[in-house]
């Protein structure tokens, strides 16, 4: 059985104290009658179940950035294989291979606008995914898309400034072209660039061997 890990025992100390507190109080319910005691009632029914509550949304947050998370669910099961296709133009999976995103959080850095940490408007979407997971027919991947057009700031997050895309000549071929990408008049993934992104309906082209497979030391 693994260790339990911090944010774990973060969670689960609080807990204990609370249920500690609570059947105090319900074993001797004088006990709050003093200013004391009223503390620990206060404590035990308020205060520490807010706090755990808190403290889980904010791990529970952090977990929804990760890789796993993110692939956890079945319907995204072909945009998970899309990362490990050996083909350097699944501009995904060249970032995914060769540690230019993390691997462990890498369908968040470049789409770190989506859902619970986007907007109002993302967020709104995000509740309808909970919707039509639970409740709602849940849709073919083939189907799936983003909402809007790909924004370059998730490029430029990581390429802005760095030599190999500000002196690129592939991004000179026009005297206005590096502006005009940066401020997204042109895109990166739709101007016939960088326009194979995970391309799920040509996964089935590839044989299982032109798959790549990390190695461990």
């Amino acid at each position: 059985m693994p260790e339990p890990t911090l944010p774990t025992a973060i969670i689960v100390i609080p807990i204990v104290l609370a249920m500690l507190m609570v059947c105090l109080v319900m074993i001797k319910p004088s006990i709050v009658k003093d200013g004391g005691g009223q503390i620990v009632g206060f404590c035990a029914l308020f205060l520490l179940p807010i706090s755990v509550g808190l403290m889980g949304g904010l791990i529970q947050s952090d977990h929804a950035t990760t890789t796993e998370y993110c692939l956890s669910c079945h319907i995204m099961d072909d945009w998970g294989k899309s990362l490990h296709v050996d083909d350097n133009e699944f501009v995904p999976a060249d970032h995914f291979q060769n540690y230019l995103v993390s691997q462990d959080r890498s369908c968040y850095v470049c789409h770190s606008d989506q859902v619970w940490y986007g907007g109002i408007t993302a967020k709104i979407r995000g509740l309808k995914h909970v919707y039509v997971q639970y409740i709602g027919d849940t849709p073919e991947p083939k189907d799936i898309k983003l909402y809007d057009p790909y924004h370059n700031r998730e490029c430029l997050q990581c390429h802005q400034g760095a030599r190999s895309y500000e002196e690129s000549r592939h991004h000179r071929k026009e005297a206005d072209m590096l502006t005009r990408i940066n401020t997204n008049v042109l895109s990166c993934m739709e101007s016939k660039c960088h326009d194979i992104q995970h391309n799920i309906e040509e996964l089935d082209d590839y044989e299982p061997d032109e798959f790549w497979q990390e190695t461990t030391n």
